[in-house]
């Protein structure tokens, strides 16, 4: 029903920035709460960042707080992920995840979103 596709990933040096993007299919993007999550080789998918319906609230994972900043642009049903300042340690694949009828218990549970995009790789060298 609801169809996300993610880009702007790449491959980056330590300290340098990139913008990632995630488009959203449907008519009501508006009423959506998203999320952005990452997953790494040998490690569990973990929280990155989240944003609600308004843009108002916003929700990052500590090892991100300062350095990357969610956004929305509900005109253009889109979700944006900047990222500074990356670390070898942000090396991951990284997912955008919408629920549809906005953030249900927690926005930092995976379970809670309902569609997923396919992800895209983030590499940072030193």
């Amino acid at each position: 029903q609801v169809q996300l596709v993610e880009s702007g990933g790449g491959l980056v040096q330590a300290g340098g920035s990139l913008r990632l993007s995630c488009a959203a299919s449907g008519r009501t993007f508006s009423t959506y709460a998203m999320g952005w999550f990452r997953q790494a080789p040998g490690k569990e998918r973990e929280f990155v960042a989240a944003i609600d319906w308004s843009g108002g609230n916003t929700y990052y994972a500590r090892s991100v707080r300062g350095r990357f900043t969610i956004s929305r642009d509900n005109a253009k049903n889109s979700v944006y992920l900047q990222m500074n300042n990356l670390k070898l340690e942000d090396t991951a694949v990284y997912y955008c995840a919408a629920q549809v009828l906005g953030f249900k218990t927690s926005p930092i549970a995976s379970y809670e979103y309902d569609y997923w995009g396919q992800g895209t790789q983030v590499t940072v060298s030193s």
